[in-house]
């Protein structure tokens, strides 16, 4: 059998955001930790990734709006050096710091680098331990902690660089992946299904296009009634749509130990939805799926999580 891809970059851990924020290079820290004290780490290829192109980039972004976050990171490193601030702020819960920019594009690189892999035969599967994460970047649009979509370049760059005819992205992030969601509603190539606490962040007039399956659910539901509901529309969804490659926004914000958001569900269940999604991908994808880490600020839950999640994805 392949083995498991696993993408990563110390970049990655030096974007940050300020003291106190929930999006923080500790985060990977967490991850690798529990990875490697599990034994885990030694079931997985390690693989280092290369930055996403801007060519890349525009498969699901806009020109202009690469271009604003270039021209804010090389004024903020200008700024830095003339004794300014650290942080150029966006919005108040998204900021740049000095090395924002190259993390963003080692983020969305590692996805691209992934799908690569996957599709060559190379790695059965792979995970992408990256930050800044991506499900709120919309086409025009940094929000969220996010700057640009990986998930989204990676699907796009899938079936307009691969030539795939039919992709799935799941999304069980607590939030919604309103970036996501932006980026490929109307184009029926790509299936998104997703479930996310509603009401809650963001505020979203949410599309009606057909390859759209948003399951919002309110605070406190728990995860047997999140499996039922999986079970009764996403399942049958994905099974129409014969996806030949899955991709997956793994947020870890659901756990009931996650304040983030008022979901309940625990590491069993991230094992249970991840098996769902391995099956289709098996039926349909040659068992090509390619996840890329989204939320998850309990330290603890986000490293069990994505343990359970990997070990699914690794069989081990």
């Amino acid at each position: 059998m392949k083995p498991t891809g696993y993408y990563t970059h110390k970049v990655c851990s030096k974007h940050e955001m300020g003291a106190g924020h929930p999006e923080c290079p500790e985060r990977l820290g967490a991850i690798e930790d529990r990875l490697l004290i599990t034994g885990v780490a030694d079931a997985l290829e390690r693989r280092e990734p290369t930055p996403a192109s801007v060519a890349e980039l525009e498969l699901a972004h806009g020109r202009m709006h690469i271009a604003a976050l270039r021209g804010l990171n090389d004024e903020l490193r200008e700024a830095i050096q003339a004794g300014g601030p650290p942080y150029s702020q966006l919005d108040p819960d998204t900021a740049i710091n000095a090395y924002t920019w190259e993390a963003a594009l080692m983020s969305a690189g590692a996805a691209l680098n992934a799908t690569d892999a996957v599709i060559a035969g190379e790695l059965e599967n792979a995970f992408c331990a990256v930050r800044p994460p991506g499900h709120h970047a919309c086409r025009d649009k940094a929000m969220g902690f996010c700057f640009f979509n990986n998930v989204a370049v990676a699907a796009k760059y899938a079936v307009e660089r691969h030539g795939l005819q039919r992709v799935a992205i799941i999304d069980f992030d607590v939030h919604h992946g309103n970036g996501t969601e932006d980026i490929v509603a109307g184009d029926e190539r790509i299936l998104m299904c997703s479930f996310y606490q509603h009401p809650f962040y963001p505020e979203w007039s949410h599309s009606s296009a057909a390859n759209l399956v948003n399951m919002p659910v309110p605070a406190y539901t728990k995860g047997m009634d999140i499996r039922e509901l999986i079970d009764m529309t996403w399942i049958p969804r994905l099974e129409a749509h014969r996806p030949e490659m899955v991709f997956i926004s793994a947020g870890f914000d659901a756990h009931r130990e996650d304040d983030m958001g008022q979901l309940g569900l625990v590491e069993q269940d991230y094992v249970w939805i991840t098996q769902q999604i391995k099956q289709v991908a098996d039926r349909h994808a040659r068992g090509r799926i390619v996840s890329v880490l989204e939320g998850g600020y309990n330290l603890s839950a986000l490293a069990r999580s994505v343990e359970a999640h990997i070990r699914v994805l690794a069989d081990v």
